[in-house]
């Protein structure tokens, strides 16, 4: 008796499953007509991402900000040697000084009201004022990480110039190594190796570098490996001569903050220790004085 029913029920689910098979199916002819006809269900569009919505709300902002060229250049150099080399970056900036400006006067409205006119217009500089400072503290540690990084990578470019590599490989190399250890001096080698594999002159690229980072020891090798390119000197002499030279310069410059550790501390000293040892060391004294020359004074 059950067995007929399970044929039936059987056959129907074979026959709505080839159905749709061949509808759904891209290379069948059931499914170029259904498409044809327009009753297949149209594909919904993959939603965008978080980075697009980002630059999609970025996008009329950037716009709609008044800024002159030169602003613009000199705000993106300053973002470019902070790691930050993306176009979206500058707006976001821009933005942010705008947002603390509005942020700090209304925190300040809400707090004294209109009462302070200097006030007011102290939390709008600084709410100005703020994202520079902000950005102006990336880029000196960003060039304090360049500046320690750089001789491990010297010394590391020598030893690859001296086992036959040329000097954009050897750079592509040491990126490679320094990517974990130094992150920052990784990409801008790798960005230089990028400019010279795009066609780029290796001075030009060379260049580059040094105005990316700004920092003073890049822009010293720099010098050294362009004129060495240019008069046809050993590569591997000059990256060792201004590897001992790098080094006897950081020696000194760590013996000079270690010389003004003195003449730093003397304001912590004076406004924080000295009060101390004055008070446990007269106090007693002066509590005793007070006992016995109050009945004296009162008499």
């Amino acid at each position: 008796m059950l067995l007929v029913p399970a044929i039936i029920f059987a056959a129907v689910a074979v026959a709505i499953f080839s159905f749709a098979a061949a509808a759904y199916a891209p290379s069948s002819l059931l499914s170029a007509r259904l498409r044809s006809l327009g009753v297949e269900r149209p594909i919904a569009p993959d939603k965008p991402s978080f980075r697009e919505r980002i630059d999609q709300i970025l996008d009329p902002l950037s716009k709609a900000l008044p800024l002159s060229p030169a602003e613009v250049s000199r705000t993106r150099s300053w973002l470019i040697q902070a790691g930050l080399r993306e176009r979206q970056h500058l707006v976001i900036y821009i933005v942010s000084r705008i947002l603390g400006v509005v942020a700090f006067f209304a925190l300040t409205v809400a707090v004294v009201g209109f009462d302070s006119i200097y006030l007011m217009a102290g939390a709008i500089a600084f709410g100005f004022f703020l994202p520079r400072f902000v950005l102006k503290r990336m880029i000196r540690n960003r060039q304090r990480e360049i500046t320690v990084a750089l001789p491990d990578a010297l010394d590391l470019t020598v030893v690859c110039v001296e086992a036959g590599l040329p000097l954009d490989q050897a750079l592509m190399r040491v990126g490679e190594d320094l990517k974990y250890a130094h992150p920052a001096l990784s990409e801008e080698f790798y960005l230089a190796n990028l400019e010279m594999r795009a066609g780029k002159p290796r001075a030009e690229a060379l260049r580059n570098l040094a105005a990316r980072t700004s920092v003073d020891d890049i822009r010293s090798l720099v010098a050294s490996l362009i004129q060495t390119d240019r008069f046809g000197t050993s590569i591997v002499q000059a990256l060792r001569i201004y590897s001992d030279s790098l080094r006897t310069e950081r020696r000194q410059r760590a013996e000079e903050q270690a010389s003004k550790t003195a003449v730093k501390m003397v304001i912590p000293l004076v406004v924080f220790v000295l009060p101390s040892l004055i008070f446990v060391t007269l106090g007693p004294a002066l509590i005793e004085l007070y006992h016995n020359l109050a009945p004296s004074v009162r008499r």
